[in-house]
């Protein structure tokens, strides 16, 4: 096969696949620069709905505590995650499910214990992400989401290869404003693409691997020769009850000393750990990635991930978070994902004004 012939292929490829799901890209890719400022914007109206905390120079509540102040009266409500205070005027965060499957946060003062509100339901943030990761659609708009974001990482693919600047490198760049309307789209289309194209491929790659990650999380592992963590699992002993929680928390933070505990997932069901989410001084991820797993009837250390020394394909895995959300060079890179994510908006809109100049203003036969 000849070169042009190749070329041919991977033109009609890249512009087929671009019409087929540009629509369901632009949807995905406003909503994501919508979401890059997601926590910021979610502790600026935690803040303004429940009021602000005015730190004190005493210490603040244990775990323990808060946990008895949130659960108190909530029979038909099950904590399941809590969130410690990531700065000194932030409140404790416990997330609950209802009997009836409603999502409850409930907003605690680190120093006073007292409750300052409760959030029920879906925010407008919680559905911007919705639409983002599922369409507002399940299982299934999740599956579609993960199908549409390995379709965006072969455009990125193709639209790479087709890109005119590896023949004249000026001419990659080059934009014409004053031209045919056809050839400015064009090279609106060419230069925006090759500037974002690196940036669309770890968001568009990351987000398949999210999506569809029954499918994908054993083939990182396989591919990169790591045996995949076995499951903690606690042992229900018959009439004892689990162990407290500040004993757990030591326990943890003996496993590992130099760690900050950042977040407290519950067992769901008798046999499942108790996982202790920390940060390590030297992590970057502002809710680290590092855990301890731990019987939750004995206080046994089921498993230890120090986010410093895991093996390959956790760390690729635990990459993911800060490539999709750019968080890996601050607030620059964060500020550059917003734009990232109107590329697809711009790309779709320059491909569609270029294919009807090409096709459809073509002179008719008979015209005159």
């Amino acid at each position: 096969m000849n070169r042009k012939k190749l070329r041919d292929i991977v033109f009609y490829l890249h512009q087929y696949i671009g019409f087929f799901v540009g629509l369901l890209l632009i949807v995905i890719g406003l909503t994501g620069s919508l979401l890059v400022f997601e926590q910021d914007f979610d502790h600026f109206m935690i803040a303004q709905q429940y009021g602000h905390i005015t730190p004190k120079p005493v210490q603040v509540l244990s775990p323990e505590d808060v946990v008895n102040t949130i659960q108190a009266g909530r029979s038909d409500q099950k904590l399941y995650r809590l969130y410690l205070p990531n700065a000194p005027s932030s409140p404790y965060v416990g997330q609950l499910s209802s009997t009836d499957g409603q999502g409850i946060e409930v907003f605690v003062n680190p120093y006073t214990g007292a409750i300052m509100g409760e959030r029920i339901g879906e925010t407008l943030i919680g559905m911007i992400l919705n639409l983002h990761y599922s369409l507002i659609a399940g299982e299934t708009g999740t599956i579609i989401v993960g199908i549409a974001a390995f379709l965006m990482c072969i455009l990125t693919i193709t639209g790479f290869i087709l890109w005119p600047g590896w023949r004249k490198l000026i001419a990659g760049f080059k934009i014409k404003l004053d031209a045919h309307p056809q050839r400015a789209n064009f090279d609106i289309h060419k230069v925006t693409g090759i500037i974002t194209v690196v940036f669309l491929f770890f968001t568009s790659f990351t987000g398949f691997c999210w999506n569809l990650y029954g499918f994908t999380e054993p083939i990182i592992y396989a591919v990169t020769f790591t045996p995949k963590p076995s499951e903690p699992i606690s042992k229900p002993i018959s009439g004892k009850s689990t162990l407290n929680l500040t004993q757990q928390l030591k326990i943890a933070n003996a496993a590992l000393p130099s760690a900050v505990t950042k977040s407290i997932y519950f067992p769901g069901k008798p046999e499942n750990a108790l996982q202790i989410r920390m940060k390590l001084p030297q992590e970057s991820s502002d809710y680290g990635d590092s855990n301890v797993y731990l019987d939750q009837y004995t206080g046994e250390v089921l498993r230890v991930d120090n986010a410093l020394k895991l093996p390959l394909g956790s760390r690729v895995l635990n990459s993911f978070t800060p490539l999709h959300y750019g968080t890996f060079g601050g607030l620059s890179t964060r500020i550059l994902y917003v734009f990232v994510g109107l590329a697809p908006l711009v790309l779709f809109i320059t491909a569609f004004m270029m294919s009807w100049y090409r096709y459809w203003t073509k002179p008719k036969r008979g015209d005159v």
